[in-house]
């Protein structure tokens, strides 16, 4: 079982709704993803704190239907 990039972008964009979200397919395999993702809702926090809040958003599914997730995060302004 594989996650489409839209599932993907859905599930982070349900959990920071000003989120700009570009994925990157690194495999072309729907299981090595690569995220780039600008929110307001990183302001403050941690760059650790910011990737569990994209772990969080993806519910789980890092390991079972996405094998594995690059995050580069960034706070709007």
């Amino acid at each position: 079982m594989t996650m489409s990039a839209a599932e993907i972008e859905r599930l982070i964009r349900n959990a920071l709704p000003d989120a700009d979200v570009t994925l990157t397919d690194l495999t072309g395999d729907g299981k090595h993803y690569a995220a780039q993702v600008v929110s307001t809702s990183f302001k403050g926090k941690t760059r650790i704190q910011q990737h569990q809040m994209i772990y969080n958003a993806l519910q789980g599914k890092i390991g079972e239907a996405l094998h594995a997730l690059t995050l580069t995060t960034t706070a709007r302004s």
